[in-house]
């Protein structure tokens, strides 16, 4: 036996100390070998859009709607199939509006219990009795797994039934089990939840929907770039932080910050009204706002633009610092002219519609003034000392990365740089080239060194790259020539607010191109897929989410209410069961009270179904193979304490 091999089997026999528990593991994973796949629920670009998001997870995009059709069939109306839904997915709530209408509602929860029974029983069947029982709540889980256990061993089941029926309403305990089921059947639709990138900004909570994530059974994100500017921001880069600041004001998210993560930005206000105290900051009104002159919006406005302009500095400062990054054509403050107002940009010059900087010094334009800096200080400390941002960006730190390939799946946010040719485009990272995966991997290398890396420089280095990842032009999750904040903000002419998109969507709808990013992350074959986010897919327009035949699908979610009006719909998300994949579109979510009230749902219709030639099964997935490793290395133990190679302990 080599030592390697040995070693290996001598941890193995601590787990496993005798055949028959060794035998017994593999029995167990051999009989979850052949139990139909999990279902995986794709969703995207929820963009701080909690209620909507909150309402996507509990109605697994329509998986919930469709267990409920599967049990019940014909035998329900469409009304009661609705009004099942709803109750599934907000409990408490639901049964207190039934409360003021039903005359008996002990009849009520009679009913309603046994249909969440059997509701409960066909969707805890594909998995082992053990998972179930992790997953129920500790208070109930003697008497829920009793409910929806088969006993083959009682001879009158319905009797047996109803005395835990009947002694649950007795104990005045029926609300508190309709909840806790209701919950339980969430938690058994889902059986894993990717988040393809940007829970981050212009939404008002992404604060609530980490919180929510905190909590849930099984999951993994894709960085998108709004994700990278606040880990950035976490990390202390002041660009980034003053971006993020920057984000929130022109959304109107100050309570984001303020509130959720209680960063005081008492320092910034009082210095934009002592230097911006008599300017209108016309060209900084929050979006939707643009109309307000209240002692409110103007303040709002003037914090606005005081941040601004601080970024604008700090990038340029931080672009002279990276001539590596070939960013030189965004380095353009020098230009500025504040008597004739106009700036120069790529060899053009250009009237500003705001001419008032009195922070910008023609001797050194990029540089802070003394305010700016103390501002700056003040909020790289309280980003870094925030112990719940904190907290929340060690969550996307353990369940995220920039990339994932899962189940035969490619998942993730932005975009493969290409060149305009549709090769790979290379990449200077540092003084090294890289390209395709080789570049994603030393990517999500550096932005985990921003965190965790004990040398100063490589640390600086990670946090530098955090920036770059949201707005370098071959960035993979930004893809596009320029973050045009600047142009958008003080220029009138649209030829100068284009950000031109990085080739990648040019050769998307062409298979070949799908089949190349496959190959270069391991994936060949018809099963293997690109899912991918970032960009919204204008559907009013006739564009299709569903590329290269069905090999690349964009998820964008369309959470965010500033795309409704521009793409149709409020985006897709993506559904991969046992018998295939069900991409969905949503119509936009009103609120949670009107999906109570009116029960009304969002997953307005199939887009594209793709089913399988057979079903699914744990065995056809990464886990299965994982699995049917372990199943080996056990084998190899039984026989080396067969063959006398390793003696049994018993404990």
């Amino acid at each position: 036996m080599e030592q390697n091999n040995k070693n290996y089997l001598e941890y193995l026999a601590e787990l496993y100390p005798t055949i028959g528990k060794a035998s017994t593991e593999i029995i167990n994973l051999q009989s979850i070998l052949n139990l139909p796949k999990g279902t995986e629920h794709f969703i995207s670009d929820i963009h701080g859009e909690f209620e909507a998001f909150s309402h996507v997870l509990r109605n697994g995009s329509g998986a919930v709607r469709k267990k409920i059709d599967d049990v019940f069939g014909h035998t329900l109306s469409t009304a009661e199939k609705c009004a099942m839904a709803t109750l599934i997915y907000y409990p408490a709530e639901k049964i207190a509006e039934i409360k003021k209408t039903e005359p008996d509602m002990e009849n009520w929860y009679k009913i309603t219990l046994y249909r969440l029974i059997e509701i409960c029983k066909t969707v805890s069947s594909k998995y082992t009795r053990s998972k179930v029982r992790k997953a129920l709540p500790a208070d109930y889980a003697y008497v829920i797994e009793e409910l929806i256990t088969e006993k083959s061993e009682v001879l009158n089941k319905g009797a047996y039934y109803e005395s835990i029926v009947t002694t649950i309403l007795e104990i005045g305990k029926a609300e508190d089990f309709i909840i806790v089921m209701s919950e339980l059947i969430q938690r058994l639709v889902i059986d894993h939840l990717h988040i393809i990138g940007d829970i981050f900004d212009r939404g008002p909570a992404p604060d609530k929907i980490l919180d929510c994530l905190m909590t849930y059974h099984s999951f993994d994100i894709q960085w998108g770039n709004h994700d990278i500017l606040w880990m950035g921001a976490a990390a202390g880069n002041v660009a980034c932080i003053a971006t993020v600041i920057r984000i929130c004001l022109r959304y109107g998210n100050l309570d984001l910050l303020e509130d959720g993560y209680g960063i005081n930005l008492l320092p910034l206000a009082a210095f934009a009204m002592e230097i911006y105290g008599e300017d209108p900051c016309v060209c900084f009104a929050v979006k939707g706002r643009e109309g307000k002159t209240d002692s409110s919006s103007l303040l709002e406005r003037r914090m606005h633009k005081a941040i601004t302009i601080i970024q604008f500095k700090l990038e340029e400062m931080f672009l002279r610092e990276h001539p590596d990054f070939d960013m030189e054509d965004r380095c353009f403050l020098e230009t500025l002219d504040k008597k004739k107002g106009t700036v120069i940009i790529q060899g053009k010059e250009y009237r500003l519609k705001d001419k008032s900087f009195p922070t910008i010094s023609e001797e050194a334009p990029y540089r802070l003034s003394k305010g700016e800096q103390e501002i700056m200080e003040k909020l790289k400390t309280a980003f870094q000392n925030c112990e719940k941002l904190q907290r929340h960006v060690k969550l996307l730190l353990k369940n995220g990365s920039l990339y994932k390939v899962y189940n035969h799946n490619l998942l993730y946010h932005g975009c493969i740089p290409l060149e305009e040719d549709g090769s790979f485009e290379k990449v200077n990272i540092f003084g090294t080239f890289y390209q395709g995966r080789k570049l994603y991997d030393v990517l999500e290398m550096y932005v985990r060194k921003a965190f965790v890396a004990l040398e100063e420089g490589e640390r600086k280095k990670g946090q530098d790259i955090l920036w770059y990842l949201w707005s370098g032009p071959k960035s993979p999750l930004f893809g596009r020539s320029k973050m045009a904040a600047f142009e958008r903000y003080l220029i009138a002419e649209p030829e100068a607010h284009l950000e031109k998109k990085n080739a990648y969507y040019r050769f998307l709808e062409e298979s070949s191109t799908a089949e190349r990013i496959l190959e270069a992350f391991g994936l060949e074959g018809e099963d293997a897929h690109i899912i991918n986010g970032h960009v919204p897919v204008h559907q009013s327009s006739g564009e299709s989410p569903v590329k290269c035949g069905g090999k690349v699908l964009i998820i964008d979610g369309g959470f965010s209410r500033a795309y409704h009006k521009e793409t149709g719909i409020a985006g897709y998300t993506l559904i991969y069961n046992s018998y295939g994949m069900t991409l969905t579109a949503h119509e936009p979510f009103e609120s949670a009270e009107m999906a109570i009230h009116e029960e009304k749902d969002i997953v307005s219709r199939q887009v594209a179904v793709k089913y399988t030639d057979r079903r699914q099964l744990v065995g056809d997935t990464d886990n299965g193979n994982k699995m049917k490793e372990r199943i080996a290395e056990l084998k190899e133990l039984i026989r080396a304490y067969r063959e006398g190679e390793l003696k049994e302990k018993e404990r």
